[in-house]
């Protein structure tokens, strides 16, 4: 008998119909509904802030779409071929550059400072370090045109705002400066071969490797690697350092924007890891990451980055599933058992009083039964909603 059905190529044996690529996964009830409620959640805090939401293509052609800051995201972006041009496309890896591109081509002569918002899913080559999703929902925003402190913050304040929104506890924001340990090794002139090990040390906050790699940064850098944790304390060690004039410069921005921020959302919990350098390689200037203690995970991450080539800019990403994760669960909506023929006007009061209601399309013997059966938590009694 010839054997027609898919086979697993790894396992040679029968491929489920519902197994997908990894990092792939479907989002069932009530997961998916709660997810959609959680995102409008987010989004209903940025528009209140006046962001007004934009919605890039999923996918575009791979010119557009890798160019300027999308260049930094290539290593992550699936391309295929477009049937009709005959020219690649890519499916984006991450929303930012596209914003980007969005307002230095259709929003060019829009007022400035541009606040922009924007939630999808994107699709990355592989996971991240912390994860083995490769689809990722992401819910964000962007302050285009305004390189200060003040801009900064905001973007830290309002993502504060969202994730309260959601129940997300014991936040914090750890901020980052990717640019201070290129600069400082690149100033320093140590020797190419010790470069990259010397990073890596860094990357991986090994103490031991950093004095080695060091050369003459090895103190300074040992001391910036051990003043990660609260702000205060970080800035403390940066005030004492001594650093060139562009070093300076950018922990000076550094702690400016610390002050803003604590101005605008006085007990906020800050972080600070001045030699931080992973993320996308897009950013050039204060970074941030956004996490919820006691879980691993990042919930997002955003930073200043020029838009358009030259144009000044900053945002904040949060990716929803892992916000979700770490906020409380949300209540699902209650089902009701709409018996056959059921008053319409009366179920389109229940509708708007916030049930969900599920009309029996054929007469049934025990209405009761029949509501839990499919998952109701109540039955229309006499023209009221009855709790099971």
């Amino acid at each position: 008998m010839t054997d027609i059905l898919p086979r697993h190529p790894d396992l040679g044996t029968e491929a489920s119909p519902a197994l997908l690529p990894a990092g792939l996964r479907d989002l069932l009830p009530p997961d998916a509904e709660s997810e959609a409620l959680g995102v409008e959640a987010l989004m209903s805090v940025f528009a209140s802030h006046g962001y007004e939401r934009v919605k890039p293509p999923l996918l575009e052609f791979e010119d557009s779409l890798l160019s300027g800051s999308g260049a930094a995201v290539a290593e992550q972006t699936f391309r295929l071929m477009d049937p009709d041009t005959h020219r690649m496309m890519g499916l984006r890896p991450d929303m930012t550059p596209q914003v980007a591109r969005i307002a230095a081509t259709r929003l060019v002569n829009s007022p400035r400072p541009l606040r922009l918002s924007y939630t999808g899913a994107c699709v990355q080559l592989h996971g991240g370090s912390l994860s083995s999703d490769r689809q990722v929902s992401q819910a964000g925003i962007e302050l285009i045109g305004l390189d200060s402190p003040e801009a900064d913050a905001e973007m830290v304040a309002v993502g504060a705002e969202a994730l309260a929104v959601l129940g997300v506890p014991r936040v914090s924001f750890d901020l980052t400066l990717p640019p201070l340990a290129p600069a400082l090794i690149e100033e320093a002139g140590l020797p190419l071969a010790d470069r990259a090990p010397l990073l890596r040390a860094l990357d991986r906050k090994d103490a031991a490797d950093v004095t080695r790699y060091g050369g003459r940064l090895a103190q300074i850098l040992t001391d910036l690697l051990l003043s990660a944790g609260p702000a205060a304390r970080a800035l403390d060690v940066l005030r004492a350092a001594s650093l060139s004039p562009a070093a300076r410069a950018l922990t000076d921005r550094l702690e400016a924007t610390v002050a803003a921020i604590e101005a605008r959302a006085p007990g906020l919990r800050l972080t600070v890891d001045p030699i931080e350098f992973r993320g996308w390689r897009y950013h050039t200037g204060i970074c941030v990451t956004v996490y919820s203690a006691g879980r691993h995970e990042e919930l997002g991450r955003g930073g200043r980055y020029l838009s358009g080539g030259n144009e000044p800019a900053c945002g904040l990403t949060l990716r929803t599933e892992a916000l979700l994760r770490a906020a409380p669960a949300r209540a699902a909506r209650p089902r009701l058992l709409l018996p056959w023929q059921a008053d319409a006007d009366v179920a389109r009061r229940l509708r708007a009083e916030g049930f969900a209601t599920v009309a029996s399309l054929s007469p049934v013997a025990d209405d009761a039964g029949e509501a839990r059966r499919l998952g109701c938590t109540h039955l229309l009694r006499d023209g009221a909603a009855a709790l099971l």
